[in-house]
């Protein structure tokens, strides 16, 4: 019987410092942890080591299936290419050192080629085997034109590398309008990752955003669907609980932690 591995996206408790994060996943039950590279900068600034954020990973004993984000790798040329490039090598050497084995690549929020896109893709991807971590190609519903399974799918065989893969993710299936029955195209291994979380009835799905998020079992989402799916085609990896809520971010961040595990787990295994 498929079973997944439970993850917590750190945007959840985001206003929680990193090592903080890291305790709380760990403490609680995950068994994998996201972490944001603007957290990681953060804690650097603020005078603290990277090999430290290694280090309370290592203790915890929880995966890093990802870092967040990689952007620019798209719709750059020249210098400005060059610029991001720098940035994103910078960040996939954060990666590598907290142990993660992908990081996200999101796609522009506007018009774009999808044939340059799938270029560039796979020229990112050979960037990643200089450091031993794959960037992860993901989707968002409220993006123009990348916004569904489909086009993902289309970017990532168009591209034709090996490590290509892509995140899956509820909300932007219910956002981008394209439904998650694509799951069943695809191959487990072309998922990296599953972000979970859930959507509200109102605003109406094309017109909602990240904070509009809700915690998964409390929208209208069918979830034990989406499961299904992914556990019809023998995908068993993370399902990590990513949200976007200001008003989690002020309340206990442990008890938010621990109250998406339960729901997740209720429904996954439901």
């Amino acid at each position: 019987m498929v079973k997944f591995i439970y993850s917590l996206n750190s945007s959840t408790i985001k206003s929680t410092p990193i090592l903080d994060k890291i305790r709380i996943a760990a403490k609680v039950g995950y068994k994998a942890i996201e972490l944001w590279h603007d957290d990681i900068d953060s804690y650097i600034e603020s005078g603290g080591q990277i090999q430290d954020i290694r280090k309370a990973v290592d203790d915890s004993g929880l995966l890093v299936p990802t870092t967040i984000f990689l952007k620019g790798w798209w719709d750059n040329e020249g210098e400005e290419y060059v610029d991001k490039m720098d940035e994103i090598k910078r960040r996939l050497a954060q990666a590598e050192i907290v142990g993660a084995t992908h990081s996200i690549a999101g796609p522009p929020h506007g018009p774009v080629d999808l044939a340059h896109g799938a270029r560039q893709y796979a020229k990112l991807l050979d960037v990643g085997k200089e450091f031993g971590v794959k960037p992860v190609f993901e989707y968002l519903g409220f993006a123009q034109e990348v916004h569904t399974i489909e086009i993902a799918k289309q970017i990532l065989e168009e591209c034709g590398h090996p490590d290509a893969t892509m995140v899956v993710d509820p909300f932007h299936c219910h956002v981008g309008g394209g439904g998650f029955d694509a799951i069943k195209d695809l191959k487990p291994e072309q998922i990296a990752i599953s972000h979970f979380n859930d959507a509200p009835a109102e605003p109406e799905a094309s017109t909602q955003r990240d904070p509009d998020r809700v915690m998964p079992g409390d929208g209208v989402i069918d979830l034990k669907n989406y499961c299904r799916f992914l556990k019809q085609i023998g995908y068993d990896r993370c399902l990590s609980l990513e949200l976007f809520r200001p008003d989690l971010w002020e309340q206990d961040p442990e008890e938010v932690a621990a109250i998406g595990l339960e729901k997740m787990m209720s429904i996954a295994e439901g």
